[in-house]
């Protein structure tokens, strides 16, 4: 699928000129008179596949919403991504911990395996605290910016994206923390 097949607002101007009626019915014709074998289908099949999704990889890395998966387009969950990456999050840090507090459980000194446990418990609340804020808040921000718009998982969305960290995370952050989004 290439840039002039994506879909375009319906007042835009169409930036280029109507084709004359016997060249729209010859590229017509030799589009649906290309037999192509089985095998030839679906290697362009591939190749196409194959090119958009570079395309959306690529976009996932810059940002670029015309490419991104469907679960990530619009404003809403632009708002809700920047929302997120705007902020220090303790879920984020949640995977060095979990192997730091492993590493802890797993010594045979009764002490440090209670404080271990305690960890998990302290690690586990800190957690759940900082979502439930992080959601009160962004639901709130939502209804403020979007009152017309979907936001339906919105939220949901927002904090699966805590639990990542930083580094790792798809689209990449395009804020700096701190930032207001």
């Amino acid at each position: 699928m290439t840039d002039s097949m994506q879909p375009r607002h319906p007042e835009a101007p169409k930036g280029r000129p109507t084709p004359k009626r016997s060249v729209a019915q010859s590229q017509r014709r030799s589009v649906a008179n290309t037999t192509m074998s089985r095998k030839e289908a679906a290697k362009r099949q591939r190749e196409e596949r194959r090119a958009a999704l570079e395309r959306q990889r690529q976009a996932l890395a810059s940002g670029d919403e015309r490419y991104l998966p469907a679960r990530d387009k619009g404003p809403v969950r632009r708002f809700a991504r920047d929302f997120v990456d705007s902020r220090f999050h303790i879920a984020e840090w949640f995977l060095p911990m979990a192997v730091v507090i492993l590493m802890l459980s797993m010594v045979q000194v009764a002490q440090l395996q209670n404080i271990a446990l305690l960890l998990w418990l302290v690690v586990i609340v800190m957690i759940v605290l900082d979502s439930v804020v992080t959601g009160v808040r962004l639901k709130k921000s939502l209804a403020e910016r979007f009152p017309d718009e979907n936001r339906r998982g919105a939220v949901a969305y927002a904090l699966m994206r805590t639990l990542q960290m930083r580094r790792l995370r798809l689209p990449k952050p395009q804020v700096k923390r701190g930032e207001r989004p």
